[in-house]
């Protein structure tokens, strides 16, 4: 795994666009570090930061709790966690509750008996149209708790 600082103006660029697509202002850091885990994915990792980069995409890698709080959310229940857990979608009759969000927004996945965070996914339908929902897919699941992703950030220290 390489592992690299970038440059003041990588660092304020790469924070503007991720807070632009968040909608949450970052304080300013300094020393952002990338470490390439695949070819298509990184851990950016900085002070009280650490983000997800799979192509395109900005994620809030799980262990960031608080940044995580800052997100809509669904609450599943508990039949729902072990296929969470294996990168399974999240299904509408597996949520018990949840936030208002927009399609397409990224919403964080959280099990009803300990309120821990299990995922972060991608709404594939508003807050608005679950609540007609009786069945179907409502988040992708992009990045869950023993994914490739949380294993290697575990190794990541900063």
């Amino acid at each position: 795994m390489k592992s690299n600082l970038i440059s003041k103006s990588e660092t304020s660029t790469l924070l503007k666009t991720v807070s632009e697509k968040w909608g949450i202002e970052f304080p300013k850091i300094k020393n952002l570090k990338v470490h390439q885990i695949l070819d298509d994915a990184q851990i950016i990792t900085g002070e009280g930061i650490k983000i997800l980069k799979i192509n395109e995409d900005y994620i809030p890698f799980l262990s960031e709790t608080k940044m995580l709080e800052k997100f809509p959310n669904v609450t599943v229940d508990m039949g729902a966690i072990k296929f969470m857990c294996k990168g399974a979608n999240v299904m509408r009759p597996g949520i018990k509750k949840y936030t208002e969000f927009e399609k397409d927004q990224l919403i964080c996945i959280v099990e009803e008996s300990q309120h821990k965070f299990l995922a972060v996914g991608k709404a594939l339908v508003s807050s608005s149209e679950l609540e007609n929902m009786k069945k179907g897919e409502v988040i992708k699941n992009i990045h869950y708790i023993s994914d490739k992703f949380w294993e290697t950030g575990k190794i990541i220290y900063d």
